[in-house]
């Protein structure tokens, strides 16, 4: 489904402006109406990166290393039997990091710590649940968020830009009529980069302790929006 919402921003008639009010203008350009026109594109995502990490613990950093490695090595082979292939999981995180534990004003060493994170990227939206409920159940100790996204982003860019246009000259149309001018042709078109909105991120927090025995987690993804925003001026004669 697709949505489009248009709402004007600015109009400045040049000719009406006193001379030292004028936005400057291109010798021989002549009198212009400057418009600016907006459009949001609302699109279903059709494509979600899921955030998973594992967390391991022990009294040395070679220790955790191996534990975490090893852990993560079952998660990624649980992941990747779904049918996710090798270019739909990244790395987003790696640390390793000593633990204290404070008393009486002294600081004790308890361990380390060592986490690796990556983002899954899943083409089918109707399987995130899936892929959240091998991760955590293969291993993974928290499932940080889900956030969605499209495949084809350019085209939605692309068709926000090309209505914003469309609004902004049609609402130049009008305010020339008004004024008893005609527009004559379009100057200049000045673009503000497309912004995706996203919906509100889907926090999940998941621990394998809380949600090892649950059954797979509903997703709602909700609408992008895709916002185009341009500035169009227009000579009139």
């Amino acid at each position: 489904m697709l949505r489009v919402l248009s709402t004007t921003i600015a109009l400045t008639m040049m000719a009406a402006l006193p001379a030292t009010a004028q936005k400057p203008v291109a010798p021989g350009e002549g009198p212009v109406i400057v418009m600016t026109g907006e459009a949001v594109v609302k699109m279903a995502p059709d494509r979600a990166w899921v955030s998973i990490s594992a967390e391991s613990r022990a009294k040395s950093p070679r220790e955790a290393q191996k534990a975490n490695s090893d852990a993560m090595t079952a998660v990624l082979g649980k992941l990747k039997s779904t049918g996710l292939t090798a270019d739909a999981i990244r790395t987003s995180g790696y640390d390793l990091q000593p633990e204290f534990d404070y008393a009486n004003g002294k600081q004790t060493l308890r361990g380390y710590v060592a986490r690796n994170a990556v983002e899954v990227r899943v083409d089918d939206i109707t399987r995130v649940g899936e892929i959240v409920d091998v991760a955590v159940g293969s291993g993974a100790t928290s499932v940080s968020g889900v956030r969605f996204d499209l495949k084809d982003r350019s085209g939605a860019e692309r068709d926000a830009l090309k209505r914003a246009v469309a609004d902004a000259r049609s609402r130049g149309d009008a305010a020339a009529s008004g004024a008893g001018v005609t527009i004559d042709r379009v100057v200049r078109i000045e673009e503000q980069r497309a912004v995706i909105e996203p919906p509100r991120p889907m926090m999940m927090a998941m621990r394998r302790e809380v949600a090892a025995d649950s059954a797979q987690p509903p997703i709602s993804p909700g609408e992008l929006e895709v916002r185009a925003i341009v500035t169009v001026t227009l000579a009139i004669r």
